[in-house]
């Protein structure tokens, strides 16, 4: 039986035989340089068939990968090192190589190069058949569902950021609740052009091979690149977190490619902007499943796959609350529950929720008894559906009243000479806060006739007090906008302005 492929990366394609023999191999290579069960390995790599390998080398093993982003520099990856102390590294950066003498740790980090050969090579054994392991192999005993698997990093967007620790229990449950809320199969199809790094990435990878489905790696994300990919591959599943998205919709050419073979788009890590979404099911004619996760409970929500269903699904909605997954609603300030309908705090409870971060005494604040907080602040209606209003440590308080960011990016973004946009909160003397809106355009528009525009369809608290115009908007690869940046970017231009 032919080895069926399971994996693309750039010209070479690699089937499930292959793949395990590969994994083997780095799992001895790994082991001979002194990888034990339980040890912390920090993983530096960029989005690649290595990167693949290298965690489920970690996981025969028995040891914890302690995932790093391929785009942090030296200071970064330094913190990450002192807040985690792995006693190995894998990796590809120069960062990491750069960092690791630098370090004065209880136990000594060796960096082991993961890159592997093409082909048949040292310490890489060949499989058969598919299915059968390769030759000679190892039995490596399986490790216990409460062993730690998996550190990966929380966003950052306000301060810090913190190490989130998944066991091989939860995050394997993250990955059946993924799988059965796209609905995948082994006909599926997936392009996988965010960071493995980040949940979303490392969740995708693992729900692929778990599903026996098929995907192809991307170097790095290049629209035209997973515009064409969609149509030579034939995919099924495309995922769009925020700048993918606005990419899209802002393609001239975006009707020239084949998007025909997907069953649908599925939009993650931050709200939809529904006109950006319409555009481009207007122009393709393909529909959007919205997601909602966080690297603390990976899944929360999604909504309906199925073709009947999807049409009818609303834009405003991350979707409904998947299998395996309980969501209440809780007064952000008494902690007490409310009925549906009432804006709150949004919590979760799951066999997929983290076991606790580092450093560790951040745990006990993320919970409430034995549910996460996810510091969100939205709503359950009474048919189901779950709606974002924004991030608890992001709303604005004007004279006392709130202001949702999201509430008025939508707004901003309705304008046709918007094509991004973010807005935050500084301190004001008489107010408390005032808005300010940072605008990304693609041609000229006064700053007036936006607040103009928010004015007229918002009530005037709301308005922003400042506009600043900037080349793009910062985010991470997640799509999640670095408020903090553009608010120190603020202060300077004001600082600036007011300076005597």
């Amino acid at each position: 039986m032919a080895d069926r492929p399971v994996l693309a990366f750039e010209d070479r394609s690699y089937g499930r035989a292959e793949l395990d023999a590969l994994t083997e191999g780095m799992a001895r290579r790994l082991a001979g340089r002194g990888v034990r069960p339980g040890d912390r390995v920090a993983l530096m790599s960029s989005n690649r068939p290595e990167f693949v390998i290298a965690i489920r080398a970690l996981w025969r093993l028995g040891a914890s990968a302690v995932l790093f982003s391929p785009a942090w520099r030296a200071g970064e990856v330094e913190y990450a090192l002192g807040l985690t102390e792995p006693r190995h590294a894998v990796g590809d950066h120069e960062a990491l190589a750069a960092v690791l003498p630098m370090l004065h740790l209880d136990e000594p980090i060796e960096p082991i190069e993961p890159v592997l050969p093409a082909g048949p090579g040292p310490g890489v054994d060949r499989g058969g058949a598919a299915g059968v392991g390769p030759v000679g192999a190892e039995v490596w005993p399986a490790p216990p569902p409460d062993a730690e698997a998996l550190l990966v990093f929380s966003s950052g967007t306000t301060g810090l950021p913190k190490a989130v620790r998944h066991t091989h229990a939860t995050f394997g449950a993250a990955v059946g609740q993924w799988r059965r809320a796209l609905g995948m199969s082994g006909a599926d199809r997936m392009q996988i052009a965010t960071p493995p790094s980040h949940i979303l990435g490392i969740l995708n990878i693992i729900t692929v091979l778990e599903s026996g489905a098929w995907m192809r790696l991307h170097r790095r994300f290049d629209l035209d690149q997973v515009l064409r990919g969609i149509e030579r591959d034939r995919v099924t599943i495309e995922m769009a977190v925020a700048p993918i998205a606005l990419a899209m919709a802002a393609h001239p050419d975006l009707e020239s490619f084949d998007l025909s073979s997907l069953r649908y788009i599925m939009w993650c890590a931050t709200p939809v902007t529904p006109s950006v979404a319409e555009s481009v099911t207007a122009r393709t004619g393909v529909g959007w499943v919205t997601g909602y996760g966080s690297s603390e409970v990976p899944v929360f929500t999604c909504s309906p796959f199925a073709a009947d269903e999807l049409r009818g699904s609303p834009l405003d909605s991350v979707g409904r609350v998947v299998d395996g997954v309980e969501l209440r609603v809780v007064d952000p300030d008494s902690g007490v529950v409310l009925p549906d309908g009432a804006i709150g705090e949004i919590q979760a409870r799951s066999a997929s929720a983290m076991v606790g971060y580092l450093p560790p005494e951040a745990t006990a604040q993320a919970f409430q008894d034995d549910w996460y907080r996810t510091g969100d602040i939205g709503q359950v209606d009474a048919d189901g559906w779950v709606r974002l209003t924004d991030r608890r440590k992001e709303m604005i308080k004007v004279r006392a009243f709130q202001v949702a960011p999201a509430e008025v990016e939508t707004v901003l973004h309705s304008h046709p000479a918007v094509i991004d946009c973010a807005v935050f909160g500084v301190a004001d003397d008489a107010d408390g806060e005032r808005v300010v809106a940072a605008v990304a355009t693609r041609a000229p528009v006064e700053a007036d006739e936006l607040v103009a525009l928010v004015g007229g369809r918002l009530a005037s608290y709301k308005r922003p007090r400042h506009v600043l115009f900037v080349d793009e908007i910062p985010r991470l690869p997640s799509g999640k906008v670095l408020r903090r940046v553009l608010r120190a970017r603020y202060e300077e231009v004001d600082a600036r302005e007011t300076a005597p």
